[in-house]
This record gives structure tokens, C-alpha cells and sequence, in this order.
């Protein structure tokens, strides 16, 4: 088993899976995880039509899976195939909707390691925290995750034949879904789209399946107050004083988790070397797709022009939500007076984070620096609006670029300065 949860592209997630389809089977289970509808199952199409007399698809949420018999005839048929072509590839999506999952795919595959059966599984779940549950209780040692996740802006300009320029915005105004890129021009349909495709399954099935939720309705609430407060410091005090059905603080907390854990909102912490001071801490709501502050934020989408401090908190949210996805630590950090934005710590290296959608100096950035100052492994990285904005920051030592810059993809480049 492999700890590592990888955060990939689609483009990323479909060549690392071609790589380890092409090693000798049987290997360990491919267990891909993500939110919902970025593509997981166009994937596994994918993988089928590239070998497609050795491959079988089974969707184990669809009414055959309901069937008496359908695990048995399906590894059945998976055997036969392997026989018949020295390999199978068997493709479960949805696997968390078959009852006892994990204990039934950890059977039937010990049995095909047994009998050097040349079968690779590639399994596909829509929670992180379903997927976990199973494997973490029956399928140690023999599976390795992947995580797809939401979509970057890079990756709707290449899909969908569009500038890096307009595609950033639109991570901004609209978010990044895929699916809901055919209802951009109607937006009562997008947001239909949204709400049922996405936003009712995440909530109503996904994370509800577990059975453990004792009221639905206030993790509805928690959800949708987050929407209203992307970017937002707020400590769960405030939080239960906004509900309309408040909760025990332990209740709202443990609902943030699972919404974190479903791919829809992180409740980041502040930076802290005690772990004590970070448990205490008031948490960073960061909504991990923009798209749903669009579908449910009742201010509408916001305007840089008419609402500059809210949309400065709309573009901040998907700045932090794009490195949360992308697989970084997000962290803030605040000590009264002075506070930064996030503090980022992974592949992309260890920075101090201003985001700035309105024009700033250097007297604006004394947070920033002094924690760079405490904290010398991290570099002070300042994210504005215009590229004349940029030359007397970096003069000062600072790195800087614009925060569209960002979101397309520049600090995955050798050098972000």
C-alpha cells in the first residue's frame, strides 16, 4: 500500500494509469478517488478503448450491479478474458455502491494473486472517505490511490479550446467542472447543473451513505454558509452563530472534515511550529471549487468593479483552493496585527503568500515579511493584478507575479520569480 495520495491532472491521472496497466499483472489495485464529475469515468472509457478485446467496464452503480450473482459472473468473465488474452483489465466504477466492497475485492483479489491470474483492477470512487473506510479496514498492502482532482485552469483551456487568460477568469467567476462547461451561456441551466449533478450527490449521497451523519440538514447549512465566506478566517463559534439550526461545536467541526474529505470545502489551519496553537486556531474557509460560490453564494457571481473586496476574496479562494488541489499544504498565518494570506509548503516548495487584487506597496506587505523573517525556509511570494505592479516588488527581493499567472499553472514551473 502507498500512503501517498496523488493530486493529478485528468491528463496526468490517464498517463501514470497507461504506465502502471503496461507492468505485469497482477499489480496492486489502482483505487482512483476524486470529486464528482471531473472525469473519472471518461477515464475508464478511456482505458478500455485502449485495449478493448482485453478489457471489460462494469458500472456497480447501475441496475445490473443489483442483480443476483453480478460480482461472481463478472470475475467469472474477468478470468475467462485473462485466459483467452494473457491479460484482463477490469474496471469497477463506483465501486463504494457494493455492499461490503472492500471485504469482497479483497477476496476475489488474494485469489487471483494466489493463481498468478493476469488480471489488473482499476476502481473508481467519488468520496475519498468511502474509498478510505474499505481499504483502510481490508485492502492494506494491496492498493494504490490516485487522486483526480478538481480541474485547473490549465486544463479547461486545453480541453475546451480556450485562452489560459479566459480560462482563469472563469475558474474564478464560474469554477472548473467539465461537465458544466455546455451550460456557460444559460446560466439557469448551469446552475441546475450544478446542483443537481454535483452539490445533491456530493451531499445527499456521497458523504450521507456513510450513515453516520445524525442531522443532515445542519451539514447542509455548514456547506452553504461556507459558500458565503470563501477565504474567511472564522472561528466555529461564529460559525454556529450564523446557523439556523446550530450544533455542537464538536458536531461542526467533524461536518467540516467530511466536507473536506468529499472534495468540497477545507478548513485550512494556521501556521503554527505547536501543535496545540494550531488545534486552537480559528480555521481558513477555502472552498475547493469556485463553482460552487457561483451556484450558491445569494450575491451572485462577484464583480471585480462593483464588489472589489468581495471578488478580492473570490480570486484569494481559488488561489488557495487551486494549491490545495494541486496537492500543497495550506496553511494562514496571523498574529495580531499582522496576518498573510497562506502559507504553502510542498512540490512546489515552502512561500509565504499576499494575494492582491487591488494596487499595494511595500508598507502593505510588513505581515509578509515578518514572517519571512521568523520563518527564513519560506519565500515571501506577493500575487497581483497587473504586470507593471511586479518591478519594484521584485527589486525589494520579493517574488512576484500576477495572480493570473498563478492560476495558470506558473508555479509549477522551475522558477515562480
Amino acid at each position: 500500500m502507498t500512503d501517498k495520495r496523488f493530486h493529478l491532472t485528468y491528463s496526468q491521472c490517464r498517463e501514470l494509469l497507461r504506465e502502471r496497466l503496461a507492468e505485469p499483472a497482477p499489480g496492486r489495485i489502482q483505487l482512483l478517488t476524486g470529486p464528482r464529475q471531473v472525469g473519472k469515468t471518461n477515464l475508464l472509457n478511456e482505458l478500455e478503448g485502449l485495449q478493448p478485446k482485453a478489457s471489460i467496464y462494469a458500472a456497480v452503480d447501475g441496475p445490473e450491479a443489483g442483480l443476483p450473482g453480478f460480482w461472481d459472473r463478472l470475475w467469472i468473465r474477468a478470468e475467462e478474458l485473462a485466459s483467452e488474452r494473457g491479460k484482463c483489465i477490469l474496471l469497477l466504477d463506483e465501486i463504494q455502491h457494493l455492499g461490503n466492497w472492500a471485504i469482497r475485492l479483497k477476496g476475489r483479489w488474494d485469489r487471483v494473486r494466489r493463481r498468478k491470474v493476469p488480471i489488473h483492477v482499476v476502481a473508481t470512487g467519488s468520496s475519498a472517505l468511502n474509498l478510505g473506510k474499505g481499504t483502510r479496514e481490508s485492502l492494506a498492502g494491496r492498493f494504490e490511490r490516485i487522486t483526480l482532482g478538481h480541474w485547473p485552469a490549465s486544463g479547461i483551456a486545453e480541453t475546451f479550446a480556450q485562452s489560459l487568460d479566459q480560462a482563469v477568469a472563469q475558474t474564478v467567476s464560474h469554477g472548473c467542472y467539465p461537465g458544466a462547461m455546455a451550460y456557460m451561456n444559460d446560466q439557469a441551466r448551469w446552475r441546475a447543473y450544478m446542483q443537481n449533478a454535483i452539490i445533491e450527490p456530493a451531499i445527499g449521497r456521497d458523504i450521507l451513505a456513510l450513515g453516520t451523519i445524525r442531522r443532515p440538514e445542519l451539514l447542509r447549512q455548514v456547506f452553504s454558509l461556507c459558500t458565503t465566506m470563501p477565504a474567511h478566517i472564522v472561528s466555529l463559534q461564529k460559525l454556529q452563530g450564523k446557523l439556523q439550526d446550530p450544533g455542537a461545536l464538536e458536531t461542526i467541526a467533524s461536518y467540516l472534515q467530511l466536507l473536506e474529505d468529499a472534495f468540497l470545502v477545507a478548513a485550512v489551519e494556521k501556521y503554527s511550529q505547536r501543535a496545540l496553537r494550531r488545534r486552537k486556531a480559528p480555521p481558513k474557509i477555502v472552498v475547493l471549487n469556485n463553482a460552487f460560490l457561483a451556484a450558491l453564494d445569494p450575491e451572485g457571481v462577484a464583480d471585480q468593479q462593483r464588489d472589489p473586496k468581495r471578488f478580492g476574496s473570490w480570486v484569494e479562494n481559488a488561489c488557495l483552493a487551486y494549491a490545495w488541489n494541486a496537492g500543497q499544504r495550506v496553511m494562514y498565518w496571523r498574529e495580531e496585527p499582522l496576518e498573510i494570506d497562506a502559507v504553502l509548503e510542498g512540490s512546489w516548495g515552502k512561500w509565504a503568500v499576499e494575494v492582491k487584487t487591488r494596487s499595494c506597496n511595500l508598507g502593505d506587505l510588513r505581515g509578509l515579511l515578518e514572517f519571512c523573517r521568523r520563518n527564513p525556509k519560506h519565500r515571501p511570494l506577493i500575487l497581483l493584478e497587473k504586470e507593471r505592479d511586479l518591478s519594484p516588488l521584485r527589486e525589494a527581493g520579493v517574488a512576484a507575479m500576477r495572480w493570473q499567472d498563478f492560476l495558470g499553472g506558473a508555479m509549477e514551473a522551475p522558477k515562480a520569480d
